[in-house]
């Protein structure tokens, strides 16, 4: 890359968004509230908001095979970065997009990220969105992440949406809000990993809309030591369409973890459904991989890897 970055930045860059080197296709890396470098593609067209911090992605339609990387890094102690981005995704796309924020801080100020995005999705375009967030360093400053994500989803669309909280931060509040038109196919997974006294509340409030519309929304969580967790979706069927809830949470120390699942008929023909469940790590998966060599520590890790991939 032809900018000037800090082994820490290229560290960050590589844990939320595999970003090595110079990324393929568009692309826009900020740090600490400022561009570091933006690059357009033939399809893909990146510019910077004139009324909010931010920035406009506007996708040709019929584009197809395209990858878009925006994440934003976060060095600077004390500082509270706020960024709206919109994506404005035309008819008959197929693309791909990863976004995330990654913050050190070693010092004992906060450090926080506020992104607000928002999704225009064209008609039959399909989207993979992957959103990573992690915090790191030595310091006491919190490292604090709030996410709003909005979707409007055209007829016979269809987006993927991968939302991840690797560790280290502080607290987090993710708000979600979806509408869908008819056709319109929705997935969220959510996976998220809380620890110390960290804490994590996320809101996802979905409306189908449209006649044969859909959506899924999966929640794998862990916490672990003093850590807390509220998970609150809603689902709203005001057409002929399906929704399922799904919240899967392992408990460990003496954390804490609250799922209110939950959905709302608006019309006769809506199928909604939802299922929670929160545990502790089964005794007898920790003896089967002990039985296997690995010790007690590397078999609860193997367990806990494996439920939040």
């Amino acid at each position: 890359m032809a900018v000037d970055l800090s082994p820490i930045d290229e560290s960050l860059l590589a844990t939320i968004a595999n970003i090595h080197g110079m990324p393929k296709g568009a692309f826009n890396i900020r740090r600490d509230g400022q561009l570091v470098e933006r690059h357009n593609s033939a399809y893909v067209e990146i510019s910077t908001k004139t009324d909010n911090p931010g920035i406009d992605i506007t996708v040709k339609p019929g584009t197809k095979g395209e990858s878009v990387f925006i994440p934003v890094i976060v060095t600077q102690s004390g500082l509270k970065d706020v960024v709206y981005n919109t994506f404005h995704i035309g008819d008959d796309c197929d693309i791909e997009i990863i976004a995330g924020c990654g913050i050190h801080n070693d010092s004992h100020a906060a450090s926080e990220h506020d992104g607000i995005h928002t999704f225009h999705i064209g008609k039959n375009s399909r989207i993979k969105y992957i959103e990573k967030h992690y915090g790191e360093g030595e310091g006491t400053g919190e490292r604090i992440l709030n996410p709003t994500t909005n979707v409007f989803m055209d007829e016979n669309s269809y987006c993927e949406m991968d939302m991840i909280q690797l560790r280290g931060v502080s607290s987090t509040v993710r708000d979600t809000n979806a509408k869908l038109a008819a056709g319109a196919k929705l997935v969220i997974t959510e996976r998220l990993l809380t620890h110390d006294n960290q804490t994590a509340d996320s809101n996802v409030v979905i409306e189908l809309e449209g006649e044969d519309s859909s959506v899924q929304v999966i929640s794998r969580s862990v916490a672990q030591d003093n850590s807390v967790q509220v998970f609150s979706p809603l689902v709203v069927g005001k057409a002929a369409c399906r929704g399922h809830v799904q919240c899967d949470a392992i408990l460990m120390g003496n954390a804490r973890v609250k799922s209110v699942p939950a959905i709302e008929a608006a019309s006769p023909d809506a199928i909604l459904m939802h299922e929670a469940a929160i545990g502790k790590i089964a005794g007898e998966q920790i003896t089967k991989l002990m039985t296997l060599g690995l010790s007690e520590e590397e078999a609860e890790q193997e367990i806990l890897d494996d439920f939040l991939s």
